[in-house]
């Protein structure tokens, strides 16, 4: 186990890693202005890899989708960390967690959050709902498909 233990909060925080990289980017991101240790864990929804190239890409609207993250927030994570997480940007993504893997466009995940979200869902609760859906079945193209998945999975 890696971790990282901050002693500026209020209180001291120590926060848990399962990787080495994952600690390095970690300590990448509380780098950048206004993003303490616990922001910064919230932020890690996504893979490390996929939150390094939206960062190389300058794909700020990625990086919106992270808890706690707006638009200032995401354009600073860009101008500090850009050039500095391409290593990063080349992992694969296996043995990471990824609220949207590669087999669904992010477009349709988010779409399918924020209509989750309109019929009542907390956002934690429609990303939930969309991970088990897409692990149930890899393959959903269309944010319809994703949608009648997650009533299913509901259902069953």
């Amino acid at each position: 186990i890696y971790y990282h233990v901050s002693e500026r909060q209020p209180r001291p925080t120590l926060i848990g890693f399962s990787r080495p990289h994952e600690r390095a980017f970690f300590e990448k991101l509380i780098q950048v202005e206004d993003i303490g240790p616990i922001k910064a864990a919230r932020a890690l929804t996504l893979s490390i890899s996929t939150i390094a190239r939206a960062i190389e890409d300058d794909d700020v609207r990625t990086l919106r989708r992270l808890d706690g993250i707006g638009e200032r927030t995401a354009h600073k994570i860009v101008a500090t960390l850009r050039g500095r997480v391409a290593a990063e940007a080349l992992l694969r993504d296996e043995g990471f967690v990824s609220a949207a893997p590669q087999s669904i466009k992010t477009d349709v995940a988010e779409e399918t959050a924020e209509a989750l979200q309109r019929l009542g869902y907390s956002r934690t609760e429609a990303r939930a709902a969309i991970e088990a859906a897409l692990e149930r079945c890899p393959g959903l193209q269309t944010t319809e498909e994703l949608i009648q998945e997650v009533f299913r999975g509901q259902r069953g």
